[in-house]
């Protein structure tokens, strides 16, 4: 019992021994992931085999089902399914009884999860899910429940003893049906060759889902956005071109528009300190040949990595032929959130 006040109030614990429950709880949930990956060094692992197999050879959904604390744990698994490759949804077992059901397909695999196997809302589905033939996938904590009997594969998600003080609240085994799900979709993922590019087109509104579909077209600059000169162009000119297009530098090219060179803000710097006078000077005088180019085809992040790599703030964007095309800094970058 916890120590009280002479109010009735819980009197509160020293730092350090509110510090120790912590660790403890911490240390219980620890140890039961460590007896779970234990378990996968034996028969469960080749049950665990099983279960990637069936739904490997699934043609519809993994369809994920539990009550309370499990349910929850369940929409989590389902959810990181769907987005690592494998189609899921969650579908609540008592929803399930009053018309629900009819979400469960032929082609569909059902991954019940309960701790104790004995959830009425779960084996009361058992019935009419044998019937059409739907393969169960259970995760419990106890291997001889009805719910393990009736499954077609049975993942071991048992644990010693909960974190609970009083041994009562599901806490270890919620934490041990999570790993072992998240387990068994990164499995998956890896088993069907799934890339980051496959992922980003799950997340198209997160930063991965932006560096992996933003191609440099979508962001550059085009037409008369892009700063460009000939290489006969006056000093003068040359200034007067990059003030109004704010890009912090401009092509030169030729007649043909293919990228000669490139002149910056910071070739600008360089030639004052250096005292180069430059009022006589052309664009060709005074810009640096053969720039880094990139193809609008490409990611916008492998933009980003150029840059990084040869530490400058604008691409000159170009054709096959190397026509220029378009430019971008990284402020263009910026704005569309690929950096």
């Amino acid at each position: 019992m916890s120590p009280s006040s002479s109010s009735g109030a819980p009197a509160l614990l020293a730092d350090e021994a509110l510090a120790a429950l912590a660790r403890q709880a911490l240390q219980i949930e620890a140890q039961a992931l460590l007896d779970v990956r234990a378990r996968l060094e034996g028969p469960a692992g080749a049950e665990f085999a099983r279960a990637v197999a069936v739904v490997l050879a699934c043609r519809g959904r993994v369809v994920v089902m539990g009550m309370g604390k499990s349910g929850h744990v369940g929409r989590k698994i389902a959810a990181t399914l769907a987005s690592t490759g494998t189609p899921a949804m969650f579908v609540h077992p008592a929803e399930a009884h009053h018309g629900d059901l009819g979400m469960v397909t032929p082609g569909d695999v059902v991954l019940a999860i309960s701790n104790s196997g004995e959830s009425e809302e779960l084996t009361g589905l058992l019935p009419v899910l044998k019937r059409q033939g739907i393969p169960l996938i259970a995760m419990t904590g106890k291997p001889e429940s009805a719910l393990a009997r009736h499954a077609d594969v049975v993942l071991d998600s048992a644990v010693a003893v909960e974190a609970c003080p009083l041994n009562l609240a599901p806490t270890a085994s919620t934490t041990a049906q999570m790993a072992l799900g998240d387990a068994l979709a990164v499995t998956l993922l890896d088993v069907r060759g799934f890339k980051p590019e496959d992922f980003a087109r799950s997340h198209p509104g997160g930063s991965l889902g932006r560096r992996l579909l933003t191609h440099v077209r979508d962001v550059m600059r085009s037409g008369d956005a892009v700063p460009a000169v000939g290489a006969d162009a006056a000093f003068g000119e040359l200034m007067r071109e990059m003030s109004a297009k704010g890009l912090g530098a401009a092509a030169i090219v030729d007649a043909e528009r293919r990228v000669l060179g490139i002149f910056t803000d910071g070739d600008l710097r360089r030639k004052i300190e250096a005292g180069t006078d430059l009022r006589a000077t052309t664009a060709a005088q005074v810009m640096t040949p053969g720039p880094r180019t990139i193809g609008d085809e490409l990611l916008a992040a492998e933009a980003v990595a150029v840059m990084e790599e040869r530490r400058i703030t604008t691409l000159l964007v170009v054709d096959a032929d190397r026509r220029l095309v378009g430019a971008l800094n990284t402020n263009d970058l910026m704005r569309a959130k690929v950096i």
